[in-house]
Parts: C-alpha cells; structure tokens; sequence
C-alpha cells in the first residue's frame, strides 16, 4: 500500500477535489455527472487524449468513418437524463440485425424457427425436441455457460443453430469455460427464446403495435463531436477534466487520497474508478495476480463495390468457420463514398493475432458463403486491448475480490472495466453506475 507521509509539494499547493473520477467513459461521465449534481468539486482522469473510453472511430482520407464495434444509442436512453445535448447530435438509422448460420446462410438473429428448426427437416424436429427433452430431464445441474444454453435449447440444436460457436467467438473462451453467472445475467434470452411457454405465445398470440424507441447512431463526424456537449456542460458545472493523464500511484493520506501524475498531484476524500480493475490495483499498490483477462479487439474497415450478399445492416457470424463475429455496414447509416460501400469487421484476437491474419481469413470466410462478391478494399484497422471482460469460470469471483479489496483501499470501483462487467449498451451502463453511487 502507498503511503504518502513524504511529499513533494505541501498540501495547499496542491490541486484539491471532493471526488476523483478515473476514466472519461460513459461510466465516468455519467459519475461526473451525479457526483456535480449532489454539490461536489469533481475531476476526470483519463489517460486517454479524449473521453468516450472506448467509443472510438477511425475516418480514412477519402471520407469513410468507421467505429470500433457496433454502437447503436436510444433516444430514451437514460444518458440522456445527464447529458439531453446529445440528442440533436445523434443521426436517427434503421437498423436490421442478422446473423450468418453454419448452414452458409443469412437468416434471423439470434435464432430462426424457420431455418433452425423447421429447416432441419423431420428428424432434424425430432432430434432437436428429444435433445431438449433430454436436456430438461437429465441436465439440470449447471456449471458454466454451456450447461446453462444446453439445458434450454439441447445440445443439437446449440450446435446446429451456431449459438456454441458464437460463444467462444464472443467470449474468448469456449462455452463450457465461460462462467455461469454470466450466463444467467446475459444469456437471459436463451431462456426467453426456449421457454415453452413463450414459444406458444408467439406462434399464437398477434403481436400488438406498441411504440418503439428509436435507434441512434453518433454523428458521421466521429465521438469528439457526440461528447465535447457531455463535456461543456461539466465543465461550466466546474468539472475539470485531466486527459492524457500519467497516472502513476494512489497514495493515502491522513486528508483522503493523493493521485500522483506525470508533473503533479491531486487530492479528493474520494476516489470513484471506472478503469480496468488490474490498472486501479498498480496505481493503489495492491496489485495481484487474480487472473483477470480482457478481449484483445482487432477491427478491420473496409469499402466495397459489388453484391454484398445481404440486406442487414449488422450480421453476426455463428457459422462453424472464420474468426470475424460481427460486421456493421456503417454506409447504410451514413450513406456511401464515392459509390463504395462500406463496413467494420470484429474479430477478436486468439486464433488469429494480427490485422494481416484477420484480414485473409474474412476474406477467405466470405468468399466460402459467397459474401461481398465484388471489389474488396482494406482501409485501415485498429486493435484494442481491454475491449470487454473475458467471462472465464471463476473470473466473477476474482473480479469481486479485487473489487473488495479495492473497496478496503477506499476506491469505488464500477462500470464496465471497473466491475468487469460486460454492459453492451450505454443505457445498461448509465443505469449500472446510477445504482452503485446510490448505494454508496
């Protein structure tokens, strides 16, 4: 544990807060946010240059614009109960989701009663109702992801609708050593698809009209322009952002905390982390090995002219083969470039470490299911690391221990990197950080 009893500047000279926040993400913002309202001196750390975490966008000199992953907003977000400025930044899409089966084809996400059931034919019905069957009866104890999908759909029909595969490709690991707390608290949809119950109803009940909210894109401009509002607005609440950042150690003292940085220090009675768990550990002097690991992403952006061989504007890759597991057609948001079309691919890094390798095995997947037959151009790609917890068995476990110890040190840890907790949208990140600072 640092101790800071020998400084090298008093402590009036130094930079004084009621509250430091670690990370410029949605979650940081989002604790900026709360934590001004409720009458605190707050400031920002990031070690990023800019916020958003990692929302990032990448532009080619010929106009394209791309992001790193697929990120569809709502305009009833609760993001925008703290930051209602963002709305006339957003671009209103019409997104369709899609997913490309291991039968070679483009059929409904996350699951087809056509193509994955009816389109196994008699006995494939027949296998995949005793597999369930079977399922119900003899696999009700549950140890890991797989278990925890088998027991609901049965074991042919994971493996014939792809969802197996996707899940190794998703999570970094293969399915029976993903953690079964992740499963049950997001894999719940595996169970609403499968219920009995609720099959029935949407085969026989008439879906009723209800209004939908609509889906948002950031601007074709790229993040800096959807946040510098987020910005300005805790800036004139008297927020004070520290980007670039060289955060060096955590250090208690008899006041609260000193934040040591590259050329200076800072105090607060208060520390709320949204960084990596492993990072907030070094710079408090608890580190150790609890076995955390993070997704290493490798996006590739590429422009196209010719049949695309879809109409979605995001397919999922559940196929048996390739190791891409998403694309986004990011033209059918913003519109072409110079006639081409364009879209990021997702690939996560593990059977293949390197954009060159990705990128020869997309293209080698996509010729195989007769995928963009036409002119292919690579623009560019990004790899990020720490792109989203890896749910190994006992990760969880690990992840609540070091969070606890962190607790013990004085640091609030949350959000998606700080209580490695895999949030796919902003609404479920917003939400998750309003409950642990009213908890606390």
């Amino acid at each position: 544990m640092h101790d800071a009893s020998q400084r090298a500047m008093p402590y009036s000279a130094m930079q004084q807060y009621d509250v430091i926040v670690l990370g410029a993400g949605i979650s940081g913002l989002v604790a900026a946010s709360i934590l001004t309202s409720q009458g605190n001196r707050v400031a920002v750390v990031d070690s990023y240059d800019r916020v958003g975490g990692n929302h990032l966008d990448w532009s080619s000199p010929d106009g394209y614009t791309f992001d790193v992953g697929s990120l569809i907003f709502q305009d009833d977000s609760p993001l925008l109960r703290h930051f209602p400025e963002l709305l006339s930044r957003y671009i209103p899409i019409k997104p369709s989701w899609g997913r490309l089966n291991p039968q070679g084809k483009i059929t409904h996400y996350p699951i087809s009663i056509r193509d994955d059931i009816i389109g196994a034919g008699p006995l494939g019905v027949a296998r995949i109702f005793a597999s369930v069957l079977y399922a119900r009866i003899f696999c009700r104890r549950m140890d890991n992801a797989k278990d925890f999908a088998r027991f609901w759909v049965g074991a042919y029909l994971l493996h014939r609708s792809g969802l197996e595969t996707y899940m190794r490709r998703f999570y970094g690991v293969a399915a029976d050593k993903i953690d079964l707390e992740l499963a049950r608290k997001r894999m719940l949809w595996i169970a609403e698809y499968a219920s009995l119950k609720n099959l029935l109803r949407r085969l026989l009940t008439r879906k009723k009209p209800r209004a939908k909210n609509r889906q948002m894109a950031r601007p074709r401009e790229g993040f800096a322009t959807l946040y510098q509002p987020s910005v300005d607005k805790l800036e004139s609440s008297g927020v004070s952002f520290k980007l670039s950042a060289e955060m060096h150690q955590i250090c208690k003292t008899v006041f609260g905390f000193e934040l040591h940085l590259g050329d200076s220090s800072i105090t607060t009675t208060r520390i709320v982390s949204t960084v990596p768990i492993e990072v907030a550990e070094k710079l408090c002097g608890t580190s150790t090995s609890c076995g955390l690991n993070t997704i290493t992403l490798i996006t590739l952006y590429f422009s196209f002219s010719g049949d695309r061989g879809f109409r979605q504007s995001i397919i999922y890759n559940f196929s048996y083969e390739g190791a891409w597991k998403r694309l986004t057609v990011y033209s059918d948001f913003y519109g072409r470039v110079n006639d081409r079309e364009y879209f990021a691919v997702e690939v996560i890094a593990g059977a293949v470490t390197s954009p060159e390798q990705a990128e020869t095995d997309f293209r080698l997947h996509a010729r195989q299911n007769h995928l963009f037959l036409g002119d292919l151009k690579l623009e560019g790609s990004q790899t990020l690391t720490n792109a989203y917890p890896i749910y190994s068995k006992g990760a969880a476990a690990s992840a609540a221990d070091a969070i606890q110890r962190l607790r013990a040190f004085g640091i609030e840890s949350m959000g998606r990197q700080g209580a490695f907790n895999y949030q796919p949208t902003a609404r479920v990140s917003t939400i998750d950080v309003e409950v642990a600072i009213d908890g606390n």
